[in-house]
């Protein structure tokens, strides 16, 4: 568990370095990748003193990878995208889609372990409802962010805010969200029990 953490910062460090070499467009790379810079640091300096369980620090590492890859291509461009639609015959390169379902499904996990460690909560309804209440938060948040980048850049933000002349582009992404934070509760929860119950469980060395 010591070297876990490690690892996946190495991986996301390499991604990171090789997507800023000749990116699509500068600006929306450091805009993508600005919740990485300050996710990092921040999960490295609490690793000691509040480590999360695996589990969610691997979502957190593929959360950034996507986000990487969004940063270098632009969502729009970004190859996996435009294989997905070929092979599906859709209208547009959906990667976005992935990121915005991986806005809901990654912190879902996030915010549960937050809540079960911290606060009175224990697995059931209400957990459920205020752990899916505070992704769509955070989604309505990031496109109010999204909104704002656009008034400060005008056209020089449009591949950071990558509609693709999508009318209804901010209501997808946030249904994204919300199907991405349900999928995850429904589909995690107790291996997230299981997770968590080892990481209480005390260690060998703490014991002696």
């Amino acid at each position: 568990m010591k070297a876990y953490l490690p690892i996946l910062l190495m991986i996301v460090g390499l991604a990171l370095l090789l997507s800023g070499i000749a990116p699509y467009d500068r600006t929306t790379w450091w805009l993508e990748i600005f919740p990485v810079l300050i996710g990092a640091p921040l999960l490295l300096l609490t690793a000691r003193r509040f480590p999360l369980t695996p589990l969610t620090y691997t979502l957190l590492a593929v959360h950034a990878l996507i986000l990487i890859v969004g940063g270098h291509y632009s969502y729009a461009r970004v190859p996996l995208g435009f294989w997905v639609q070929d092979l599906l015959g859709l209208a547009r390169n959906d990667y976005d889609r992935l990121g915005h379902f991986a806005q809901g499904f990654v912190p879902a996990i996030f915010v549960r372990e937050i809540l079960l460690r911290t606060s009175p909560l224990r697995p059931g309804r209400w957990l459920f409802a205020l752990v899916t209440a505070t992704c769509l938060a955070f989604s309505a948040f990031y496109e109010l962010f999204e909104w704002w980048a656009a008034l400060a850049g005008g056209h020089a933000a449009d591949a950071f805010l990558g509609t693709q002349g999508d009318v209804w582009d901010t209501q997808w992404d946030m249904f994204s969200a919300l199907v991405g934070a349900l999928l995850a509760q429904l589909t995690l929860a107790r291996t997230h029990d299981r997770s968590l119950a080892q990481l209480r469980r005390p260690q060998p060395h703490a014991a002696a």
